[in-house]
């Protein structure tokens, strides 16, 4: 029987070539598999067994996380599904191991959704217009702000957009997402603006998007484009400027984005496409975010008769 670790760089590969996966997808499944293989000292596959996966969930559950915590439970998971994933890749190419559907995953508590309420999210539009920066880092960055919250792009895909693909015109483009599938998104006029503004102001032949402007490099023609950590400590940098207390990231403007269109009405399935889910179930994690209205579907509803009949005593007013 062959060992597990001589069958990983093909499965990698596989997930580039036949799945499409991002180098960043293809990276945290080597990571999580090679956990695995270390923990197991290179188990042939056919030693794979529900024992075996067992005892690897209980080291996964007792394993330090950030800080004195154990593991999250999502952390765990996502070992969970890279391994289900390679025993399914193993199992469709006739070689013996576990099935990959004997792996159940952890069962987690609903996740906290972070996103900016309606004080907050102008405070943080604004943050660059407030700074001392060169005019054309306040209008890319503003750029940056309002296309995310615009279109809720996920940070990498935003990093990835190149000028060509804009169309400024109808208001719309299409982007790339996760597992290489197209979406299109839509522009608001507040973004649509910026971005105009921003690309206005270029005078490089970058064919990126969003760039950096380096004073030392003013004259130079070819400049790089924003790396997705750089934009991380961008959003992260005008949230402190605008005064906003708790952390916030391109991913919470992804929050924000989905929970402002549930909120004034769309419906998941709509917001499910705009965000690129390929499951109802991930989008459905915003769904308790609108439960908050129902406080005043309550108070406007329940027990009108009753109200009505003077079953409920009211209090006099001087």
């Amino acid at each position: 029987m062959s060992k597990l670790s001589s069958h990983l760089r093909t499965y990698l590969e596989h997930l580039e070539i036949e799945k499409g996966r991002s180098p960043l997808t293809i990276r945290n499944y080597d990571f999580y598999l090679r956990r695995f293989i270390d923990w197991g000292k290179d188990l042939d596959t056919d030693a794979v067994n529900q024992d075996v996966i067992h005892e690897y969930r209980l080291f996964l559950n007792r394993a330090a996380g950030r800080g004195d915590s154990t593991m999250r439970k999502s952390t765990q998971n996502y070992h969970l599904i890279a391994l289900r994933s390679f025993l399914k890749f193993l199992n469709k190419r006739d070689i013996e191991t576990l099935s990959a559907e004997k792996i159940d995953l952890a069962k987690q508590g609903s996740r906290d959704v972070s996103y900016l309420d309606a004080a907050d999210l102008p405070r943080l539009l604004e943050a660059p217009e407030k700074t001392d920066a060169q005019p054309i880092v306040k209008a890319r960055d503003k750029a940056i702000l309002e296309l995310f919250f615009s279109t809720g792009l996920r940070v990498s895909e935003l990093a990835n957009l190149k000028i060509s693909q804009l169309n400024l015109d109808r208001e719309e483009f299409t982007v790339r997402g996760k597992g290489d599938k197209n979406r299109i998104v839509f522009l608001s006029q507040q973004a649509r603006h910026a971005l105009k503004n921003y690309l206005g102001m270029r005078k490089d032949e970058a064919p990126y998007l969003f760039v950096r402007h380096d004073r030392a490099k003013a004259g130079v023609k070819e400049v790089g484009a924003l790396t997705p950590r750089s934009i991380e400590r961008l959003v992260h940098h005008y949230s402190v400027v605008a005064g906003i207390p708790k952390r916030v990231s391109p991913h919470t403007l992804r929050h924000s984005f989905a929970t402002d269109l549930l909120i004034n009405g769309a419906d998941i399935r709509s917001v499910q496409t705009m965000l690129g889910h390929s499951s109802i179930t991930t989008t459905q994690i915003y769904t308790h975010i609108t439960n908050q209205q129902l406080k005043d579907v309550h108070k406007a509803f329940h027990g009108k008769q009753r109200d009505d009949e003077g079953g409920v005593e009211k209090e006099e007013k001087t």
